[in-house]
């Protein structure tokens, strides 16, 4: 992700930079872990990597952008709007698409998902054109929290991810339809004969992916740019946190997500800039050669 907008400051204090880079890292992995939190649950269910989710997060922002921007709804308006438009084009293209090769080797399903985000950027080149949008936010204001330059538009990108994490985990653990997802990705053919209808559990899970990369690219978008390439670099990072955290984890999707947004966050600021983008990469490479099942393997 590239940040268009930096916030310099003129005070010297480590302390003050220092917390200035912890809400910076959790602005950061909040949306990772939110985009992460959707693609393991896909991944769970059908244990193939969905590489369009990238394009559910780029689809999200562009159709925010186009109900603020060109419609004048209000920003959160605009979310639910945004949120409805893609867990409903996330489960046509579970119906469509990956529902018809379910019973094919691993490999087709990957290559549909990648024609899928190709054909999705495509669409979105076509309707919005290849430039840089902006997308506007009601929330503009800085606060200063003793001395920590805070957006508010920053703070609403915690306190919304992180309280849409704890009603996801309340809707996984609390629910019925929560419970069946769980049961369906920890074993399929135990959760069909039981009476779970995999059908069902399949579209509902990739609604749900499709409402959080919606949720992830209205935050973020007003402090970042939409385009219709913007989810390539959003799902590669998203697939090194799942790696990381374990194949169809939730709680390591979210661990996976702060640790990448805070090593990025640092990394940027006490190291170079040039070097963010590694930064998830090289994490990967050296969390994995100590536990290679990931952190939490078997979790969820």
């Amino acid at each position: 992700m590239r940040d268009s907008r930096t916030h310099p400051t003129e005070r010297n204090d480590p302390m003050d930079l220092f917390l200035q880079q912890v809400l910076n890292g959790l602005t950061l992995g909040g949306i990772y872990s939110l985009v992460a939190l959707g693609l393991t649950l896909v991944y769970g269910i059908l244990h193939v990597p969905n590489f369009a989710h990238g394009a559910f997060y780029m689809a999200g922002a562009f159709a925010s952008f186009q109900l603020m921007k060109v419609w004048g709804f209000h920003y959160w308006l605009a979310m639910l709007g945004s949120a409805l438009a893609v867990a409903v084009l996330a489960t046509l293209a579970e119906r469509l698409v990956f529902h018809p090769l379910r019973k094919a080797s691993g490999l087709h399903p990957m290559i549909a998902a990648i024609g899928l985000l190709l054909f999705l950027e495509a669409g979105a080149q076509a309707i919005w054109g290849a430039d840089f949008h902006r997308m506007p936010t009601p929330y503009t204001g800085i606060l200063d929290l003793g001395g920590v330059t805070a957006p508010v538009q920053r703070l609403l990108i915690i306190a919304a991810a992180f309280g849409l994490m704890v009603v996801l985990q309340l809707f996984l653990r609390r629910t019925v339809m929560g419970s069946t997802i769980i049961a369906m990705a920890q074993n399929r053919d135990g959760a069909s004969l039981v009476g779970i209808d995999p059908n069902r559990v399949a579209m509902l899970t990739f609604a749900i992916s499709g409402v959080l990369a919606a949720v992830a690219a209205t935050l973020y978008a007003p402090i970042n740019l939409v385009y219709p390439a913007m989810g390539n670099l959003v799902i590669t990072k998203a697939f090194v946190i799942i790696i990381l955290g374990g194949m169809g984890s939730v709680p390591g999707a979210i661990v996976g997500g702060l640790i990448i947004g805070f090593a990025e966050s640092f990394g940027a600021f006490y190291v170079s800039p040039d070097y963010k983008d590694i930064i998830a990469f090289a994490l990967l490479v050296l969390i994995l050669s100590v536990r290679p099942q990931g952190i939490f393997k078997g979790a969820h």
